[in-house]
């Protein structure tokens, strides 16, 4: 016998908790019509495996859905309406959680080696201690953890990899494409200086 659902299943499952009923028609003596075995009955059990099948299928379908709301305003609200940093947005989920997205961006003032785990930066406007930010410049990137948060430097786990004057730290290395609607990784911002001597 079929494992029958019969009410409502967690929606962590790992394999299609659905098991199929293989049906079977009454076979029949083609000459008298007299039933020669019986097919698959009609119960009670079996309907209501297709309901609870059913009732389950839409359950996650709509879960899913919630899930994929929430991810499409993450990577929109910024380009939607800027400055208001996606505060007013709502899923209608049932979650009381409004999606924003951190800004938080400062440079590191000193170029640093590798095992450097204090940065020097020109700002700390945004950042708070216990929190991921990444790190980088045109040759390198890396996540860290800010420890601690001074005046005018965070202390981090020691960082695998040297970076230059220059570099970014950042909450979100994301860079919005306005025109594109597409979002990448956000620019070292390095400029070109051209000297003219006055004479």
């Amino acid at each position: 016998m079929n494992k029958l659902m019969n009410g409502e299943i967690p929606l962590n499952f790992k394999k299609n908790p659905y098991e199929r009923i293989q049906w079977h028609d009454d076979v029949t003596d083609p000459v008298t019509g007299e039933v020669i075995e019986d097919g698959t009955p009609f119960m009670s059990e079996f309907a209501n495996n297709f309901e609870w099948g059913i009732f389950n299928a839409y359950r996650f379908m709509i879960e899913i859905y919630r899930q994929m709301e929430r991810m499409r305003v993450q990577m929109e609200l910024d380009g939607r309406v800027p400055g208001n940093s996606g505060t007013f947005a709502d899923t209608l989920d049932g979650s009381s959680n409004k999606i924003t997205m951190d800004k938080a961006l400062t440079d590191v003032i000193e170029a640093v080696e590798v095992g450097t785990t204090v940065l020097k930066v020109a700002n700390v406007d945004g950042f708070t201690p216990f929190t991921q930010v990444t790190i980088f410049d045109d040759m390198h990137s890396e996540d860290v953890f800010i420890t601690v948060v001074g005046p005018d430097s965070f202390k981090v786990q020691a960082l695998k990899n040297a970076y230059k004057k220059g570099a970014k730290v950042a909450r979100s290395n994301v860079s919005i494409d306005m025109v594109n609607a597409e979002m990448g990784v956000g620019d070292w911002l390095t400029y070109s200086v051209e000297l003219v001597e006055v004479v």
